[in-house]
């Protein structure tokens, strides 16, 4: 739940005081499962250059299966923190990574009335 508030908190200052330029992809990272994630480099508007994953990106079980090999060289245009250019975030992708903090937040929130619940003993679970 902490990590959904904090994420929607930084979309929410991004989007308000972001700067926003272009990037391109320079290669995908994969971590243990699998998910990749693009590597972008960028030059702020004080002319130092970025060359980092995204601060948050949502990634699904296709890009598992996925190789993204087209992407590479891609120009996106990206959203970064005036303040810490190192946080940013993909343009394109803010609506599944809006979506993808909406579900996580359910699903917590669904856990947390469980335990609450569980606690107050409305809620008979056995194991």
């Amino acid at each position: 739940m902490f990590l959904a508030i904090s994420s929607l908190s930084f979309f929410d200052y991004i989007n308000k005081n972001g700067i926003k330029t272009n990037g391109k992809i320079l290669s995908y990272e994969s971590d243990e499962d699998g998910h990749k994630t693009p590597i972008i480099e960028f030059k702020t508007f004080d002319g130092k250059f970025v060359s980092k994953k995204p601060h948050y990106y949502a990634s699904t079980d296709l890009s598992f299966f996925k190789t993204y090999q087209n992407n590479i060289n891609q120009i996106v245009e990206i959203i970064y923190s005036p303040k810490k250019p190192e946080m940013f975030v993909i343009k394109s992708e803010k609506n599944f990574n809006y979506g993808s903090i909406i579900f996580m937040l359910i699903i917590s929130l669904i856990f947390l009335g469980i335990a609450i619940g569980k606690i107050l003993g409305l809620i008979k679970i056995e194991m």
